[in-house]
């Protein structure tokens, strides 16, 4: 097994549990295996964790790949389901309760799709320039997206849509990046500037393209209908911001640009987060000496918002050794991948990069105002059972299939 990624999940658990217990610290000293407090039942968690990966390690790997469809239908069930058994939070419908204990599905569904999208890849008719084979790929990861967005949970689907990335590292046409880039470009821009201004500039841009290509691969018919195309969409988002966006949705996309956002109301938390990390300075006011956590101004710190104690307590130098840790394990899964003897096993560990990161990169960029407030857990870090026990097998698998490799000739 790899010794590396095993030790650097181990180190992020455990300073997450540090994170945790400093922004859920009550005033009343307690045992660290307090249920009755975040950070006891978040120990609980972690504590569950370690059969949840002796169990993975202990099986076949094999069984992985044999069973990924299984996995899957199980994933897209579990998450019907919660149209007629799911609990209801804060407007979600994401949750089963069980008693005292709830289970996110979604979180869960995660390693199903990276399973099933890799056992497909990697069947040698495959072949990702193909449309239909396209298709299909796009619908393994569509169906739970669907799912979730009904519930609706807009953070959750994001994440299942960054194994586009996986797609286009075994074949899918760049074509396909580049135009969902632009989209988020231009709507983003349709947002701060005149769609006039926009389109002027898109048909400049068209024109020197045009003339720049070479003579032999000029086609006036397919610059003419790409820049129709991109008129329509400049011209179009300002009704879906005003009529197909949800209240909260635009609050947050207002909220980053900071067009027309009372800081006591919709800008209250992102506020708070900047506070929280800016006073933390250089190196820090101190571990457990936060006074915004302590003072509980930031909202839902011991989860979404858990790097803010990092910022604060730990300052700039110790947030700086967290995004190392996790760019470290980042590039050291994207090592593994590549060394794969088995295209399933290099796509399902470009699938757990893809998900890793985009949960690392989204929850930090959140809260330093680089990214719309989404709700995205920090991996490892967030507090929660389903999270840290779906991150744990999600990992854990690609370090077994890793293991098994020798086998795979």
């Amino acid at each position: 097994m790899d010794w590396v990624t095993i030790l650097l999940y181990a180190v992020l658990v455990m300073l997450g549990w540090m994170v945790i217990y400093s922004a859920s610290l009550p005033l009343e000293e307690t045992s660290i295996f307090d249920i009755g407090q975040i950070y006891g039942r978040q120990m609980l968690f972690i504590i569950f964790a370690i059969p949840l990966i002796i169990v993975v390690l202990s099986l076949d790997a094999k069984i992985y790949e044999k069973y990924s469809f299984i996995f899957y239908g199980l994933s897209i069930l579990l998450l019907a389901g919660l149209f007629v058994a799911g609990k209801t939070i804060k407007g979600q419908t994401n949750w089963y309760s069980f008693g005292g204990f709830t289970l996110q599905p979604s979180e869960f569904a995660k390693t199903a799709v990276s399973l099933v999208l890799a056992k497909y890849l990697s069947d040698v008719q495959i072949n990702l320039k193909n449309t239909n084979h396209q298709l299909i790929a796009f619908g393994i990861i569509g169906l739970p997206v669907l799912l979730i967005m009904m519930q609706p949970d807009a953070g959750s689907a994001m994440i299942f849509l960054s194994l586009v990335f996986v797609l286009y590292r075994e074949g899918l046409p760049g074509w396909y990046l580049w135009t969902g880039a632009i989209a988020i470009a231009l709507f983003l821009l349709a947002l701060l500037v005149k769609p006039y201004f926009l389109i002027m500039c898109a048909l400049m841009i068209i024109t020197i393209h045009y003339f720049l290509t070479k003579r032999v691969h000029r086609n006036p018919i397919l610059y003419t209908l790409v820049f129709i195309a991109i008129a329509g969409f400049v011209f179009s988002v300002d009704y879906v911001y005003e009529n197909v966006l949800e209240p909260h949705q635009k609050d947050r996309i207002d909220v980053l640009f900071d067009k027309n956002v009372n800081q006591q109301a919709e800008g209250y938390n992102l506020n708070q987060s900047l506070i929280a990390i800016g006073s933390g300075g250089w190196f820090g006011k101190g571990y457990l000496e936060g006074t915004q956590t302590k003072g509980g101004f930031v909202p839902e710190q011991h989860t979404d918002y858990i790097f803010t104690t990092v910022g604060e307590e730990w300052g700039f130098a110790g947030a700086l050794v967290v995004i190392a840790l996790f760019i470290t394990l980042l590039l050291r899964l994207i090592y593994l991948a590549e060394r794969q003897k088995s295209k399933f096993s290099r796509t399902y560990g470009y699938c757990v990069v893809a998900i890793l990161f985009t949960h690392f990169f989204v929850n930090i960029a959140m809260l330093i105002k680089l990214f719309p407030t989404i709700g995205v857990p920090l991996p490892f870090f967030s507090y929660g059972g389903s999270s840290l026990w779906a991150f744990t097998i999600l990992l854990f698998i690609f370090i077994k299939l890793d293991a098994n490799k020798v086998n795979e000739w």
